[in-house]
């Protein structure tokens, strides 16, 4: 059998991974290929830098037209990050025949349509399970284990950093900066980690999972999302004290009774009944509930992060790419192709949720009143209250914690009940509010 060549862009943490599992476990690989994988070219910026696998010296390239240019490269691995260069490059290797797998979240969320059009344009396939969840094979599920399906809902963990960081607030009582700063020791956090606690990396992953799941396609911007950096660790208290735990989640549904309906869609902060499965995922794990109208809820769990967790990832595409499987699917699917369907998601306003609400009020004669008068005039009934002891506030001023469990409310009403709520001087400071999702 004639060796499957193939080529790797990248040879950070996760290209080390991939390049070690290609050379370190060639006839395992071969024996799920049908024909051995055989790493050609590894194109690195700098060749002197010390990596975690030792790579043959006559593998190191630094250019991308060595690649391009050898007939023996069927297949082009892209795990180099950011959009700008892995664009051109992705776009480059489709022009001169090869195949591509990526591990890029970003690169398909704000360029998919470009990329899989080039694909279809030059015959060529590409393949993506690393870009969601790291290990967890989501996108394997959604393509083909769940092929039978009308997909209904998504709800998913898929940022570990986000998860180590609320898991360290909620079980360690450690503050937001102090579990982001032992998050950022410990690797799961970049120095920057904007992306990841404002929620805009897991609106990259929601945006892939819709394109395959609902067969639509949504501009990044169009998702809603809010991030974790306002959580307090009074929050994650108080939600313990009420039986919830928080999660950064990310969520899409749609209407079962309707075949052509809006989608819902958000990433969020959202309260999580202590006993529910996605509260008891902890550390930098992630996990993901689908559920089809013929299989119902299914669960998908494990590391959703790391080398050789992604690593074994982008060698499964490597192998589905050998085996003809990957080609298959991108043919079938036609995934953001003028095919597929756009939409715009159905307005926050109209959706219904419960609330959690907190806020500082001072500490005098009918407070208490006046906030739950507002919640009445927007149709919003109170489930339960926390208002524990008065504490001193700004220039010795007594100040009370307020907090509000809300029935089931629109969430266009409860958020103009607390735009109302914040405009009060009996209210000292921004309320902080979450959905809650029993």
């Amino acid at each position: 059998m004639e060796p499957y060549g193939i080529a790797l862009l990248g040879c950070g943490t996760v290209g080390s991974g991939v390049a070690k599992l290609l050379l370190e476990e060639p006839e395992r690989l071969a024996a799920q290929a049908g024909q051995p994988l055989v790493l050609r070219k590894v194109v690195v910026k700098d060749p002197g830098k010390a990596r975690e696998v030792a790579l043959p010296s006559n593998l190191i390239a630094t250019d991308c037209r060595s690649v391009l240019s050898d007939p023996s490269i069927q297949l082009v691995v892209e795990v180099v990050g950011g959009t700008a260069w892995a664009r051109t490059a992705v776009l480059d290797s489709l022009a001169a025949g090869k195949d591509v797998v990526t591990a890029n979240k970003a690169l398909l969320a704000q360029h998919g349509q470009e990329i899989f059009d080039a694909g279809r344009k030059h015959g060529r396939s590409i393949a993506f399970e690393a870009s969601v969840a790291g290990g967890i094979p989501i996108i394997g599920a959604l393509t083909q284990g769940l092929a039978a399906n009308r997909i209904l809902a998504i709800q998913g963990i898929l940022n570990g950093t986000c998860n180590y960081i609320l898991t360290e607030m909620t079980d360690q009582g450690r503050s937001y900066r102090e579990a982001l700063a032992d998050a950022q020791a410990k690797g799961y956090a970049e120095a920057d980690p904007t992306m990841d606690v404002d929620g805009t990396d897991t609106a990259h992953k929601l945006a892939i999972l819709s394109q395959i799941a609902f067969r639509i396609a949504i501009p990044l911007n169009d998702i809603p999302r809010r991030g974790i950096a306002e959580i307090d660790k009074i929050d994650i208290g108080y939600a313990r004290e009420l039986g919830y735990t928080i999660k950064l989640l990310a969520e899409a549904w749609v209407d079962p009774k309707s075949t052509d309906g809006p989608i819902a869609m958000h990433v969020s902060p959202v309260m999580l009944r202590q006993t529910y499965p996605l509260a008891l995922v902890r550390d930098a794990f992630n996990a993901i509930f689908v559920t089809g109208d013929a299989v119902g809820s299914t669960l998908y769990y494990g590391r959703g992060a790391g080398q050789m967790p992604t690593a074994s990832a982008v060698v499964a595409d490597i192998i589905d790419m050998a085996v003809g499987r990957a080609q298959q699917t991108f043919r079938s699917l036609k995934l953001w192709s003028s095919e597929t369907k756009k939409t715009t998601l159905r307005s926050r306003a109209t959706i219904p949720s419960r609330f959690y609400l907190r806020m500082h009020v001072q500490d005098r004669p009918g407070v208490l009143a006046e906030i739950t008068r507002i919640l009445a005039d927007h149709q919003i009934s109170i489930s339960s209250i926390i208002q524990h002891e008065a504490m001193e506030g700004p220039e010795g001023s007594a100040v009370v914690p307020l907090i509000i469990m809300t029935h089931t409310a629109l969430t266009g009403s409860f958020t103009d009940a607390v735009a109302r709520i914040n405009r009060s001087p009996s209210v000292l400071a921004g309320s902080v509010y979450f959905p809650v999702a029993d």
